[in-house]
């Protein structure tokens, strides 16, 4: 069941990992206009002591590998036990790898495998996009949709805000996927462990209600999953 939001005064341990990429404060005030309090950190024992992590993330998987090896923070994320919930490239990172493509001095394409934190068993592609354009940008629904709390409330063609290259398949771990010239994971799962492929951030009352349902959720509905 969900719970009514914190009261703003209220100090909440609730806290979002620093892994040097953009879009941190916009996730922030996602979380304060539901009336939490959340911190930005890349504390190790912050995120440790903390009820509720959110990992987000955009940009490429190697450069924010790369900070996150920078920061020392693989080991403290690959042992978490509470509640974690990745965003966008956050979610990317939770699998085993991505394969990203990279120009060489020539122009050519050359496959990039970068290894990531293997907390959800499943690797990232380039998305299938079938000739559509890529990234995939801006709003689409969701093709299936499981029960999950984290998406309490949400269903099948409900709208929300994708932007990527890479995509991980369609898998045991999905929980909500999605399609764009070929179908995709748009939600994926394993224990405590959590990925939305779209922003809630940027997805409006939908996205908020993902975000609200993670805070509230109690650590013990993931049991069962």
């Amino acid at each position: 069941m969900s719970q009514s939001p914190a009261n703003p005064l209220t100090p909440t341990n609730f806290v979002i990992v620093d892994t040097g990429c953009a879009n941190l404060s916009s996730v922030k005030f996602a979380v304060e206009r539901l009336g939490y309090q959340i911190t930005i950190t890349d504390n190790i024992e912050l995120i440790k002591q903390a009820d509720k992590v959110i990992f987000p993330g955009v940009g490429s998987a190697e450069h924010a590998m790369k900070n996150i090896i920078v920061k020392g923070l693989v080991t403290t994320l690959q042992t978490l036990t509470q509640p974690v919930l990745g965003f966008c490239l956050g979610m990317q990172l939770m699998t085993e790898s991505s394969t990203e493509m990279k120009k060489s001095s020539t122009g050519e394409s050359n496959s990039n495998t970068v290894e990531c934190l293997n907390l959800i068993p499943t690797k990232v592609e380039p998305l299938q996009a079938q000739g559509n354009r890529l990234p995939h940008m801006g709003w689409n629904t969701l093709t299936k949709v499981e029960s999950h709390p984290v998406l309490s409330g949400i269903s099948e063609g409900d709208y929300f805000y994708f932007v990527h290259s890479f995509a991980a398949p369609i898998s045991e771990y999905t929980i909500a996927s999605c399609e764009y010239g070929s179908h995709f994971s748009a939600a994926i799962a394993k224990d405590n462990f959590i990925g939305c492929q779209f922003h809630p951030e940027r997805s409006a009352k939908l996205g908020s209600k993902i975000i609200e349902n993670f805070l509230a959720l109690d650590p013990q509905e993931l049991v069962s999953q």
